[in-house]
């Protein structure tokens, strides 16, 4: 059901309050700097998200602390889902206390930052994003717009974000931070509704109740069918909203001072997204000598197409070499801690990261923490595994470019589109799958199997003459043919790899 005229008129006043001035629409200024929300198109990616390659992101809050998966605080609040059954059956129904009991239970007793950052930086890492906030309304830094739910004052009474600054940068990773609150206001209001059936229907979910209207959001003027009308990514909110979420991500922003800030769609709510974006820019300008060392992640392609921002695709692979830089974000599992499920394996991350390397992209790779904070045995399979191969291979990884093609194989020939949540779409890599990155003359061939026999790399059977070619982490010689029909190499003597082999081959 499609939210009414009025109300609609009532909350989408942005296109007259775009032509306010800022100050008078925010309510403060953004940080001066080069940028301001009308030029943000001349905005230049920085070198280092370029070289960096791979970053590493704690998607980490009260709903982790339950350890039931994604989207916990609002499908709690939805009659017939797994987690609806599972909270009524486990805590009890929604209209007593739901969501916000268990934000005190959320502790991270076993959370250790530094000894985290010590193991994503062996995996190869080059940044690290913590979530700042996600749907849930919970800041997890010492917020200053949102004082009774934040980590400092409620959970584990620790600013997560700023400890996890505090060591990656210590460790020489850029430091970045997700917000996923733009989408808060319609996310949340299923928590203002009821049941439709059973012995509790019609009797309101603990939303309804003002005293907790920080967190749940104030929907008074609301009618029932307006509130039923609000869709979970819709990004309908009053003005009075946009202002608070502008006041909460300026307050993360101007605290931690973040290399990235990763947002949970596109720009939200025109010029308070765009300030914020430029509040990122020119705080960061600002102790780099005028010159921007952020990146603001969105996801609406014609946003990023010129300046302004940095295209992410979430759980997604580009078709081809980009001509920009942009970034997949994805997850071993699910975004937030689900106990029991299946992670993705080394060998897929490095499928994924290969691709995306080759195609002019960033991997940016999720690991679910649980209520205490510290990575699960089979999290720490899929990371070893990574650590593993990164360590011998890494060298064709970081600092990269493109080369003429991408790859070549029967995975270049599925057409799994060119935005999100197509990973799954694609097979796993076979040994006749080969994705390529350059750096100089140098190129470098990923070749996945691995394979057990000679290799054929049909891309260089034309253009430059190949000098040499070696094998990473293999000390003996790699016999190697060029022809018409491609080049070929022989493949080691003993396995080095379960994962795949790099081929550093050096053009003329």
């Amino acid at each position: 059901m499609s939210i009414t005229r009025r109300h609609t008129l009532k909350l989408l006043t942005g296109a007259a309050a775009a032509t306010l001035a800022p100050r008078t629409l925010l309510g403060q200024q953004i940080t001066k700097g080069p940028f301001t929300a009308e030029n943000l198109k001349t905005y230049e990616t920085p070198a280092w998200f370029t070289e960096a390659k791979f970053g590493i992101w704690s998607h980490w809050g009260p709903q982790s602390g339950v350890e039931k998966g994604d989207w916990y605080a609002r499908n709690m609040y939805i009659q017939g889902s797994k987690q609806y059954e599972y909270e009524v059956a486990t805590y009890g129904h929604p209209s007593k206390e739901g969501y916000k009991k268990h934000i005190p239970t959320f502790k991270g007793a076993k959370w250790d930052p530094e000894h985290l950052m010590d193991l994503y930086k062996a995996a190869g890492a080059k940044y690290f994003v913590s979530m700042g906030v996600h749907h849930d309304n919970f800041d997890m830094w010492n917020s200053k717009y949102q004082p009774r739910w934040n980590a400092v004052a409620n959970g584990p009474k620790r600013d997560i974000v700023g400890e996890y600054a505090k060591a990656a940068r210590a460790r020489g990773l850029r430091f970045g931070v997700s917000e996923h609150l733009s989408n808060s206001f319609d996310w949340l209001a299923v928590s203002h509704l009821s049941d439709s059936t059973g012995p509790l229907a019609g009797v309101s979910y603990d939303g309804v109740d003002p005293a907790y209207a920080d967190l749940y959001h104030d929907l008074s003027g609301m009618t029932l069918e307006e509130i039923k009308g609000l869709k979970a990514m819709g990004r309908v909110a009053p003005d009075r909203w946009k202002k608070q979420y502008f006041n909460r991500i300026k307050d993360l922003v101007d605290q931690h001072s973040p290399d990235l800030l990763y947002t949970d769609g596109g720009i939200p709510f025109d010029v308070y997204g765009n300030s914020l974006v430029a509040e990122v820019y020119n705080v960061s300008a600002n102790l780099h000598k005028g010159r921007t060392e952020a990146i603001y992640n969105g996801k609406e392609p014609e946003q990023c197409e010129v300046g302004t921002c940095t295209l992410d695709r979430e759980r997604g692979v580009a078709d081809g070499i980009a001509p920009k830089p942009w970034q997949t974000d994805t997850c071993i599992g699910q975004w937030h801690y689900n106990r029991g499920i299946k992670y993705k394996t080394s060998a897929k991350v490095i499928e994924l990261l290969t691709d995306i390397v080759s195609k002019n992209g960033n991997l940016l790779l999720n690991f679910p923490l649980p209520n205490s904070g510290e990575l699960d045995p089979d999290e720490m399979v899929t990371l070893n595994g990574i650590t593993k191969w990164m360590q011998v291979n890494s060298e064709g990884i970081y600092g990269t470019r493109p080369f003429t093609v991408y790859g070549e194989g029967p995975s270049t020939k599925v057409n799994a589109g060119n935005g999100g949540f197509n990973e799954d779409k694609r097979p796993p890599f076979g040994t006749e799958d080969i994705r390529f990155t350059t750096k100089g003359k140098t190129l470098y061939a990923f070749v996945f199997g691995p394979p057990t026999s000679d290799i054929l790399i049909k891309s260089l059977g034309t253009g430059p003459k190949v000098k040499s070619v070696r094998i990473l982490g293999y000390s003996e010689a790699v016999k190697f043919t060029q022809s018409s029909a491609g080049l070929k190499a022989s493949v080691p003597s003993k396995p080095i790899s379960e994962i795949a082999l790099t081929y550093k081959i050096e053009l003329a």
